[in-house]
């Protein structure tokens, strides 16, 4: 849980923000109109986070190696989509950016919050090592926890950043026309 965590959320949000921007490559790499694909990429990522973490499904990618692997790259290059077309996203259109990362971290939240209220285990990792205690249940509290903590962290950052960029653009058109 924390790797992708780690890459979905503060890797990758890091790489579009603070690297990307210093290559002066960077604008061939990224498609004009990008910012439009926004509602697909919303959805992806949303559709992929809860896909893989469906109970039939993420137990099978723990205990294979080459599903993990394509758990990962699969996350990461939603995650890559989505914070590339919130970041190219023109400033007067910074509202469908706030409301990407508002419906994306509601719904990241609900699945931290499903884990960790659970009074049962949501998978069957019969079999595994588990890190705390060596309970399951105790592991998806955790991993719950971590989502909660995490997500929604980098999506209020973000969006917070994203609205005071749209709020200084409206201040700075305002005084232009004054």
């Amino acid at each position: 849980m924390l790797q992708h965590i780690v890459l979905m959320n503060v890797a990758v949000p890091i790489l579009v923000f603070f690297v990307l921007p210093n290559f002066r490559s960077t604008a061939r790499l990224t498609p004009a109109g990008l910012w439009r694909s926004w509602p697909a990429a919303t959805a992806v990522q949303i559709i992929l986070l809860w896909g893989w973490h469906s109970p039939g499904v993420l137990p099978g990618a723990m205990s294979s190696p080459l599903l993990m692997a394509l758990m990962h790259l699969s996350l990461v290059a939603s995650a890559a989509w989505f914070w590339l077309s919130i970041a190219t996203m023109p400033r007067d259109a910074s509202w469908r950016a706030i409301f990407a990362l508002l419906i994306t971290g509601k719904l990241f939240c609900l699945l931290g919050a499903l884990l960790v209220f659970a009074p049962d285990t949501v998978y069957d990792f019969t079999g595994m090592h588990h890190a705390m205690h060596g309970s399951a249940l105790a592991d998806q509290h955790l991993a719950g926890l971590m989502m909660l903590i995490a997500c929604p962290a980098s999506y209020v950052l973000a969006g917070v950043a994203l609205a005071s960029r749209w709020f200084l653009g409206i201040e700075a058109e305002t005084e232009r026309h004054a």
